[in-house]
């Protein structure tokens, strides 16, 4: 049997420590959406790290926290069973925060876990002084032993990720063969990919005041050889919200179709022509089918 090791790592943590980046970072490509908004991620997405002697699957999960409606409970059910049947579970904390009670309740659900691999990552190091990430490694060693390793990492600086990635190698079995082709990077479909960027323009242009109320349908996609023809719905809960969103004299939503479909164009090579609209669905994340509607099926993820 050839001596290539493959497996599933989800990565798991609390809003906004920095699972998406440390995706992206690892796979080298834009596979999740990344701001400074949290609970931006809604879905398990996989990405795929493949190397001669590897193949590593990655589950990055919806940031576990309390729930305030439907979608923040399909949110939390999605990170939640992400840490079954997977080889290794990546716990991320951030080296600047307090240890919280979304942080405890994590940690009581992997003292559980008994037959998979754990790693602690203490992420965003670039961003505290060297005795504040002593200290804070000195507080989280109190769990050392929930974990099999315990790594400090910085994905924008680049620090400890080759550690990382070799720490899960590591753990992974001899399968001999990889799941996916080679050149994949992810499983997921053209059109929950085009939808996520779409989100994150929007996040990043209006998060502040529209930050969670968003939802996008692709309504019609077109693919040829040479383009892509694009109709999407931005689904917001309030009229007040289509009007922050389209901006005076529509250049907010100008803006977020300029940078959608540069980013689309980017991902796909090919040429993209875009249409927006913004549309009502007055408590839509409290209605288990728009939720469905909107792409967030349970059954799927």
């Amino acid at each position: 049997m050839n001596k290539i090791k493959s497996g599933f790592i989800s990565i798991v943590g609390r809003p906004n420590v920095g699972k998406s980046t440390l995706l992206n970072k690892i796979i080298g490509h834009k596979i999740s959406i990344v701001t400074n908004k949290a609970q931006t991620t809604r879905n398990n997405i996989r990405g795929i790290l493949t190397e001669k002697e590897y193949q590593l699957i990655f589950v990055d999960t919806p940031g576990i926290h309390t729930s305030k409606n439907q979608i923040d409970r399909f949110m939390n059910s999605s990170a939640m069973r992400s840490m079954k049947e997977v080889d290794v579970v990546v716990f991320m904390a951030p080296a600047d925060e307090t240890i919280g009670k979304n942080d405890l309740f994590i940690l009581n659900e992997l003292s559980k876990k008994n037959d998979i691999k754990k790693i602690l990552v203490i992420s965003k190091a670039d961003v505290v002084s060297k005795e504040k990430l002593f200290l804070k490694a000195t507080e989280w060693n109190t769990y050392e032993k929930i974990f099999d390793e315990i790594i400090i990492t910085s994905s924008t600086e680049n620090i400890n990720i080759d550690k990382l990635i070799e720490t899960i190698v590591g753990f992974l079995p001899e399968t001999g063969h990889y799941f996916y082709d080679e050149d994949s990077i992810t499983d997921q479909p053209n059109r929950f990919a085009i939808r996520e960027i779409i989100r994150e323009s929007v996040l990043l242009k209006a998060g502040q005041e529209v930050p969670h109320s968003v939802a996008i349908l692709v309504d019609e996609l077109e693919e040829t050889e040479d383009e892509i023809n694009i109709v999407a719905s931005i689904i917001v809960e309030r009229k007040s919200q289509k009007g922050i969103i389209i901006g005076h004299q529509g250049k907010k939503i100008s803006d977020i179709k300029y940078k959608s479909r540069k980013q689309i164009k980017e991902l796909f090579e090919k040429d993209v022509n875009l249409e927006l609209f913004v549309k009502v669905q007055e408590n839509w994340r409290n209605s288990p089918s728009l939720i469905k509607k909107m792409g967030y099926d349970k059954d799927k993820y």
